[in-house]
């Protein structure tokens, strides 16, 4: 796709709640709160030329490796959010996006992204193959605090073994983020994320699972903290940390 003549460094995109998106008490979910924003940093990619499709002329691909959230409250069902996303960094393979959410003019989620470029042939990282210089850095903080590599402990309960199956996987052909998120939110008690308990999320993306692999779901609890990893074949493939209000 061609570099848009709509194109703007800031993003702002107004997004519907619909019921699609929400918990049964009719807010949004925490998975579909992660999709809404990644949905934005890919539209905001497509206008600037660096999409998923313009990319794949050169066998490349974004993949984000990592995802901090800091979360003030949820919108609900039919109300109109704005999502605001601009580029902090972008050189070589990596690249930090931020992005932010607004609830009539309320600030309500704050987020950071560390994004990797990844060549969808050899699975390994390369520089982005597309010009970028039309897309200006901005060194804003959109979260009080930035990703972060997630200590994952060995002293750990194993909770179940999952096969991967054709509805686990998305265009890239692997289980991505928010899928991974959405496994390890089953287990947690439905009353706290029914609640909007929860007060931070961070994620790690580690590497790729397909489809037939066996993926291994594991937790370890502490005090306010609940941290879970997913491994195949004893080689972490994701990391999620929960740190709860309450």
């Amino acid at each position: 796709m061609p570099i848009s003549s709509n194109i703007t460094s800031i993003l702002e995109q107004q997004q519907e709640i619909t019921f699609l998106h929400c918990y049964p008490n009719g807010y949004l979910k925490y998975t579909d709160l992660c999709n809404l924003l990644q949905l934005t940093a890919g539209r905001h990619a497509d206008l600037g030329g660096i999409s998923f499709t313009d990319m794949q002329a050169f066998h490349q691909a974004w993949v984000m490796s990592r995802m901090r959230l800091e979360i003030k409250k949820l919108p609900k069902w039919r109300d109109i959010v704005t999502i605001k996303t601009w580029v902090k960094t972008l050189e070589n393979s990596r690249s930090v996006r931020c992005l932010e959410m607004y609830l009539n003019d309320e600030k309500i989620v704050g987020c950071e992204t560390f994004w990797a470029v990844i060549n969808t042939k050899t699975r390994r990282p390369e520089a982005l193959a597309l010009p970028h210089d039309h897309f200006q850095k901005f060194e804003i903080d959109a979260s009080l605090a930035s990703t972060k590599k997630i200590d994952i402990s060995t002293n750990v309960t194993t909770l179940a073994n999952r096969k991967v199956v054709l509805s686990d996987l998305d265009v890239v052909n692997h289980v991505n983020n928010v899928k991974y998120m959405e496994w390890c939110l089953d287990f947690e008690d439905p009353t706290r994320l029914l609640n909007q308990e929860i007060a931070t999320l961070d994620i790690n993306f580690i590497k790729e699972l397909n489809w037939d692999d066996v993926a291994v779901i594991q937790k370890e609890i502490n005090t306010n903290t609940s941290i879970y990893s997913i491994s195949k074949e004893n080689k972490n493939a994701y990391a999620l940390e929960i740190n709860w209000y309450k």
